[in-house]
């Protein structure tokens, strides 16, 4: 469920939505709210799972349909929004249904544990293997046209022959935000076998796992944040660098 979070923090920043060459004057989405993306995705199902799985409220059962619900709700909405099959957000809706489906079959937390790790790793190896690719993800994550204005960029780096050592900044880079994953993924595992140890299917299991959906933004998505604004100052400065370009002139004019 952590890991949900964290990808909805970014999702609707990391997609690009105007092409190099197209009109400028295309209606960009609407940007994500940051109080309704922490609502939604960790305080409303912290609440529920924390105060409303008792006998009285809820139930156990019916705390966990509920308090995914929400986050569920927000990625499918992100994904009409955006008009298109984002792969970031359908990975969070996948990894909500799995702790859901998890948690209402009274799965032993081990395998929520690993499902929480597994999802961020694969994000890594990801990212590594499409360097591999004619789409690395280091272009749809950092490197687009909705934060930079990357035809002025790439003209600017063939008038000064530059190219290729853009190339290995941009190798560089997608090794720092593979390794914000994989320390996501340890973060994920080990704050998932710290938190859940009382048997499934209990009240005491759904408080622990509201207080691993609370803890998910200060442990995990806080310095995830904090290595991708640091590759992004790298690349900002290697594109000044190798293009003669300022700050101002490489970044979109919103």
């Amino acid at each position: 469920m952590t890991d949900t979070k964290q990808s909805h923090t970014s999702q609707s920043e990391q997609t690009p939505v105007v092409a190099a060459g197209t009109d400028n004057t295309e209606t960009s989405p609407q940007k994500e709210s940051l109080l309704a993306n922490l609502l939604l995705n960790i305080l409303i199902p912290t609440v529920i799972l924390t105060k409303l799985s008792g006998d009285n409220w809820l139930g156990t059962k019916w705390a966990i349909v509920v308090a995914l619900a929400f986050p569920l709700l927000y990625g499918l909405r992100d994904l009409q929004r955006s008009g298109k099959v984002n792969f970031f957000s359908a990975l969070g809706i996948l990894s909500i249904l799995l702790t859901g489906g998890m948690s209402l079959l009274e799965l032993e937390a081990k395998y929520i544990a690993i499902k929480e790790a597994a999802i961020p790793g694969m994000l890594g190896i990801a990212t590594i293997a499409s360097l591999y690719t004619r789409w690395p993800l280091v272009r749809t994550l950092v490197y687009n046209d909705r934060i930079l204005d990357t035809r002025k960029i790439a003209h600017s780096l063939a008038a000064r022959g530059t190219e290729t050592a853009f190339d290995r900044t941009l190798l560089q880079a997608s090794w720092m935000i593979s390794g914000s994953f994989f320390l996501s993924s340890a973060l994920n595992y080990i704050l998932a076998e710290v938190l859940l140890k009382s048997p499934p299917g209990t009240e005491a299991f759904n408080e622990e796992l509201g207080k691993m959906t609370a803890l998910s933004f200060p442990v995990i998505a806080l310095p995830a944040t904090i290595i991708l604004m640091l590759v992004l100052v790298f690349l900002f400065r290697r594109i000044g660098k190798l293009t003669g370009l300022t700050l101002e002139e490489i970044l979109v004019q919103q």
